[in-house]
């Protein structure tokens, strides 16, 4: 791959992508989109990748939002396409197979915070600030932050944080839900890395099927919602990894899970 907005690379299973514009604060556009989409196709596709970490180059900014210039140049038909091509790329992280984990360093807002509410979960260092202020701008949220926001802090929050624009501290994302844990700034990544191991020394398909189990679920009444979790408990139960991990616990040692 020819990165030019992005650092990637693989360790002991953990995928590093880097959003890599620290003079433009990690701002989207439809370069970097581009190449989130190529990166995270590929780590979909590798079995050696377990989890992957997202993150934004420098200390000041996650990603600080969309790319004005770019946007401000977008007739109607132009930003219809532009905002489906970014839900695709957010879709396509949010619906991956494996855990993404959002590491916020910073500004997240706009299509940042949409970003990182399509990871499978997010922690913030302590000078973080997140919000959508689209509406500061005569637009809405385009990257789902009007869909994903409420299905995470609830209704009223959501239109608190998207009606107003205004951000919101790391401490405060994380008492409505917003964020899992805020952390200082170096301890970003190791604890982030540190979570991951905790995650790859478990059942790969486990892991993926619990991934689809609440992913699909959420958007399913709650009887469709437990007939697709026993419908994936079943299909778990017939891997090679039950075996590993059942035998493993009954024996009293470490499971040596294959993904199969």
């Amino acid at each position: 791959m020819n990165l030019q907005n992005l650092k990637f690379e693989k360790k002991d299973q953990i995928a590093y992508v880097t959003i890599n514009r620290p003079d433009k604060l990690n701002a989207l556009n439809q370069a970097v989109m581009g190449e989130l989409r190529e990166v995270f196709t590929q780590i979909k596709d590798d079995p050696e990748v377990r989890v992957a970490l997202l993150t934004g180059a420098g200390e000041k900014a996650f990603v600080a939002g969309a790319d004005i210039n770019e946007l401000n140049k977008n007739n109607p038909v132009e930003a219809k396409a532009y905002t489906h091509k970014g839900q695709a790329v957010l879709d396509l992280i949010e619906n991956l197979g494996k855990p993404v984990i959002a590491c916020l360093n910073g500004y997240a807002l706009g299509g940042g915070c949409e970003l990182a509410m399509a990871c499978s979960f997010r922690l913030a260092s302590e000078n973080a600030k997140l919000g959508q202020p689209e509406v500061k701008l005569g637009i809405i949220a385009g990257y789902g932050g009007s869909q994903r926001l409420p299905r995470l802090v609830g209704k009223g929050l959501a239109l608190q944080i998207l009606l107003t624009g205004e951000q919101i501290s790391a401490q405060e994302a994380q008492r409505i839900g917003l964020v899992n844990e805020v952390v200082p700034l170096a301890e970003l990544i190791p604890r982030a890395e540190a979570i991951a191991r905790k995650i790859i020394a478990n059942a790969p398909l486990a892991i993926q099927y619990t991934l689809e189990a609440v992913n699909k679920g959420m958007e399913m009444p709650l009887a469709e919602g437990l007939f697709l979790e026993a419908t994936l408990f079943s299909v778990a139960c017939a891997t090679e990894d039950k075996k590993e991990g059942t035998a493993a616990f009954l024996e009293k040692r470490a499971a040596v899970f294959k993904g199969k």
